[in-house]
Formats: structure tokens, sequence, C-alpha cells
């Protein structure tokens, strides 16, 4: 199920805010409406919001910083930085020294940003401690079908990714909330 057709300009930015639509389908709308595409979900939500709210684009001052070092200019002595970005450098940087199966996990890139002054040694340590770590990852707001998948299986061991998935779907066509609900079976 979608709720792409509700996505319409006579939409209130209260309305909005009451139903879940996928980044592509935010960026579909912005395209229509001659909006900037570019930018995480969360950035694509404030500015419909706003656009919705003003009938006006919303300017965007985000300054874009590259450091313009490529992965071989990278040295394990070398500090994070400010601003770290999960750049492809970086990842060929990361995959040299860790291997193939390296990626950035969410816990792993909030490690990056946090610590600026630390080096990329320092990160390789952190990324084996971080994967070796039986710690759940706390999920942010903007992963929203990650966090009710995980709280699906949290209450239902017995059902499927499937039967997770079809609840997923009736919920997020749902007016409100998208936490899950053990309500939410009702369509299986």
């Amino acid at each position: 199920m979608t709720n792409k057709a509700l996505l319409t300009r006579n939409l209130t930015p209260e309305e909005f805010k009451n139903f879940y639509f996928l980044k592509e389908e935010l960026k579909d709308f912005c395209r229509s409406e001659g909006l900037k595409v570019s930018g995480s979900k969360q950035d694509l939500e404030k500015r419909i919001i706003h656009y919705l709210s003003t009938g006006e684009e919303l300017k965007d001052n985000v300054i874009k910083q590259y450091s313009g070092k490529t992965s071989s200019e990278i040295a394990l002595d070398s500090k994070l930085g400010e601003n770290f970005k999960c750049s492809e450098d970086k990842r060929e940087f990361f995959e040299k020294e860790i291997g193939k199966g390296f990626k950035f996990k969410v816990k792993f890139q909030k490690w990056l940003k946090a610590n600026p002054d630390k080096t990329y040694r320092d990160a390789i340590d952190a990324y084996y401690e971080i994967q070796n770590s039986k710690e759940k990852t706390k999920i942010d707001k903007q992963f929203q079908y990650n966090q009710y998948i995980r709280d699906f299986f949290e209450d239902n061991k017995d059902k499927s990714l499937d039967d997770a998935i079809k609840c997923w779907n009736y919920k997020k066509s749902l007016k409100g909330h998208n936490r899950y609900e053990k309500s939410d079976l009702v369509i299986l």
C-alpha cells in the first residue's frame, strides 16, 4: 500500500504529519512541485511542511564541504575531522583496512561524527568493538519501518517477515502514528 495519492499541495502540514510517506514518494512530490529533491528523508519532510504551510520553497542554507582527499591520502594516524562524511574515498579506505565486509552502519557513523579528534586507527578499533557488541542499536525516528519490524518480532516470534510487512503496509495506510500495536494483526 502507498500513501502517494494523499500527498498533494492541498494537504495541510498537520495532515501531512499524520501519514507515513516513503522517501521516494517525498522526492516525487518535490519534483512535481519544483522543489529540491536532495537530502535526507527528514530534509525532504521539512521542505514539504514549509511548502505546504507557505506555498514557497524552503531555502536550504547547507554548505557542502569536501575534503578533497582520496583513500590513498588517508592515513591511519589522520584525524577524522569535523563534519565527517561517509564518502566513497573513506569507504575505500575502511574496506582496504577492514576488508570487503565493511559497512557504514548507523552506530559506527554516529561514533565517527562524535569523535572528530580521533584517528582512523581509533575508528577501526571502534568499528570492531561495535561489531562485537551485543547491544541493540537505537533506531532513529526516520527509520520507522525498521522500528516497526523490530517491535513486531519482539511481540510475535512465531510470525514471518511477510506477516510483518503486511501489518506494516496496513499500519502506514492508517492516519496517525506508525508504531506497532497488537491490533495491527487484524490484517493477517
